[in-house]
């Protein structure tokens, strides 16, 4: 979905469909204007058998709504249903496969984020996306970004490769890639849909997709994967926690990570305490036997 995006202005659009709000321009695809109880989307035709992709977005979000007066957001998707309105920035919720939200409102008034923020739901149909939440129940991992009303080009990509989601930003004008999200264990069939959507409530704001490019990696797989139906896998990931454990980290993130520099800090300072307090202990116990012994003698 390149820029001149071909059939701006008509109800057609080579390898695309949409619906809702969406309203397709010659330099961008916008999802919903800055007006409030709108959503809209777009979805590609054609069901992705890649094993192995990286999805690059070129999106801005912007409006006229100022310090938190804005929202709801932005979603990507890779999933088995397409063009289905819903709750979820605008798609289906209980969905079969990925999403990625552009999430710029908190809708939790207890949360410890920074917003706006990005964070990744794998879903078999099972799960609920909880709005009042903002998803952390579901959330696999996530991290902030300032993304919104920018006056310079705006870049998310998503990389699946050999089972590891991996999502970037591009949005603070350095034209280099910043890691955001990066999950093994992730099991994604082939044959879905790539698509966006946005939706807008009380609160607003311009959701523009600029464009979209897949991208096949080439990767070498095990010869055991060339036996598997790769349109059968369902949708999964395999975490090391529960997603109910993540209801109260701030971090969105479940999945037991490398140790990052304040835990090393941590450790360390907990073993120095601890040789302190063994040191200390067997200081007293060799003074007091030396006093018992000088008694005795």
């Amino acid at each position: 979905l390149p820029p001149p995006v071909v059939g701006a202005g008509s109800a057609a659009m080579p390898l695309w469909d949409f619906q809702g709000s969406t309203m397709v321009t010659s330099q961008y695809v916008r999802l919903t204007p800055d007006e409030r109880s709108r959503e809209g989307s777009i979805w590609n035709r054609v069901p992705c058998f890649l094993k192995d992709w990286e999805l690059h977005v070129h999106f801005r979000i912007h409006g006229a709504g100022k310090k938190n007066l804005h929202g709801d957001g932005l979603a990507l998707w890779y999933t088995q249903e397409r063009l289905v309105p819903g709750p979820v920035f605008g798609s289906k919720d209980n969905f079969h496969g990925l999403a990625i939200f552009l999430d710029t409102y908190p809708n939790d008034e207890a949360t410890e984020r920074v917003f706006p923020y990005i964070s990744a739901m794998v879903n078999n149909g099972s799960l609920t996306y909880d709005h009042s939440k903002d998803g952390r129940w579901t959330e696999l991992a996530g991290c902030t970004a300032d993304l919104r009303n920018q006056n310079h080009d705006t870049f998310l990509a998503i990389r699946y490769s050999r089972g590891r989601l991996t999502v970037m930003t591009d949005v603070e004008d350095k034209n280099e890639w910043k890691n955001c999200i990066d999950i093994a264990g992730v099991q994604l069939p082939t044959g879905y849909f790539f698509g966006a959507s946005a939706g807008t409530g009380d609160l607003s704001d311009n959701h523009d997709i600029i464009s979209m490019k897949l991208f096949q990696l080439m990767v070498e797989h095990p010869l055991e994967d060339e036996t598997v139906d790769w349109t059968k896998i369902e949708p999964s990931v395999s975490l090391l926690k529960s997603p109910k454990d993540n209801v109260d980290d701030p971090t969105g993130n479940f999945r037991s990570g490398p140790l990052t520099g304040w835990k090393v800090f941590l450790l360390l300072l907990c073993a120095l305490l601890g040789i302190i307090v063994c040191a200390v202990v067997g200081a007293v116990v060799f003074q007091k036997r030396q006093e018992r012994n000088k008694r005795f003698y």
